[in-house]
């Protein structure tokens, strides 16, 4: 946006400027544009210092001779040796088992019985007798009678065991062992004997400086080489107008199918570039490069998206020979659709394709 308004700014600025200015023979529905007139250089001869002036400086390295010295290469010294110690075997007995004792245990023994077991105490209830057969009474009652009879205890007979000795326990003695074992004896403890080692001796080769290094100054003297320079006569300027198309001056589709995500030409888009734009900035004339992406991604990331599309144009031209000050590039993201497909709508990849589109018109210098 902020390239837009410099733009628009610009092109302000331009018609106030040259308002007073416009082309003397102008055309009806001819349109015109401001054109940059080209920077006049002329060749001049210079003599130019290549190489300075410098001193040199050329050494003498030193004079060595050589003696013959005796050095000690190893010290004299000792040498501590051990005599070991003298060791005898002897055996030691020891009781690997003391003497004990186990308990037996001897168990319960039992005889059979019996006893009886009165279940029922001894009792008596009271009976009604039957009616005499020879009772005249019309109450049945009046020819019976009654009798307590007695009713005798009940008993049961269990058999049953009976303790004649109770379980005890009885020692048995359980006899231990003895073992031995080798064990080793200093007989004679260890000493140490010391050994003298006498110094070693070699003789070296040693040189020793006869004459210190020195040095000797030679003055070399500069280079000069004449060179070609370019010198500026007059400055480019804005002074001469030229005639479009109308439908330059509008922003004009260059069909470059730009690939999804991408910001790469093809083959085919430069082909589409030299045919449709480098002809027309050979003219002399200045453009702006305006791209535009579809709604899928970020608007951040479509920003970004669309400024390295018209840079990937303006990079392309300015490599095959166009000044870079008569091209601009600007990006637009998905802030100019030219169809329903925003965000949230589901489109043909068709339709996506439709916003992915670069265009190009020419503008005042």
């Amino acid at each position: 946006m902020k390239k837009i308004l410099l733009s628009g700014a610009i092109l302000a600025f331009g018609y106030s400027a040259f308002s007073q200015d416009l082309p003397t023979n102008a055309e009806p529905g001819k349109c015109y544009v401001r054109c940059k007139t080209p920077e006049v250089w002329k060749n001049e001869q210079v003599e130019v210092e290549i190489a300075p002036a410098y001193k040199k400086i050329i050494t003498h390295p030193a004079v060595y001779k050589t003696v013959i010295e005796k050095v000690v290469v190893k010290e004299a010294g000792k040498r501590l040796e051990i005599v070991p110690a003298v060791w005898e075997n002897k055996v030691i007995t020891y009781t690997a088992k003391a003497d004990a004792s186990k308990l037996r245990v001897i168990p319960a023994t039992f005889s059979p019985g019996n006893e009886t077991i009165e279940t029922k105490a001894a009792s008596a209830r009271w009976e009604m007798s039957e009616k005499a057969p020879d009772c005249e009474s019309s109450d049945p009652n009046d020819c019976r009678y009654w009798c307590y009879k007695e009713l005798p205890a009940k008993y049961v007979n269990i058999p049953l065991s009976k303790l004649s000795a109770d379980a005890s326990t009885e020692k048995v003695a359980v006899p231990g062992y003895e073992k031995t074992y080798i064990r080793k004896v200093m007989t004679t403890p260890p000493t140490v004997k010391t050994i003298e080692i006498p110094a070693v001796y070699k003789q070296v080769s040693k040189k020793v400086v006869e004459k210190d290094a020195w040095q000797e100054e030679i003055t070399v003297p500069a280079k000069y080489k004449t060179v070609t320079k370019e010198v500026l006569v007059s400055k480019e300027g804005l002074t001469s107008w030229k005639e479009v198309e109308c439908k330059l001056v509008h922003n004009t589709p260059l069909p470059i199918k730009w690939n999804f995500s991408s910001a790469t030409l093809t083959y085919n888009a430069k082909k589409i570039i030299d045919k449709r734009l480098l002809p027309i900035l050979k003219e002399g004339v200045a453009v702006s490069i305006e791209s535009h992406t579809d709604s899928r991604g970020s608007k951040e990331g479509n920003q970004s998206l669309s400024e390295k599309r018209a840079q990937a144009v303006v990079n392309y031209l300015m490599a095959k020979g166009i000044n870079p000050s008569k091209l601009s590039a600007n990006g637009f993201g998905e802030s100019k659709l030219t169809n329903r497909c925003s965000d949230g709508v589901s489109c043909t990849e068709f339709e996506h394709a439709a916003n992915r589109r670069t265009t190009f018109r020419v503008i005042n210098q």
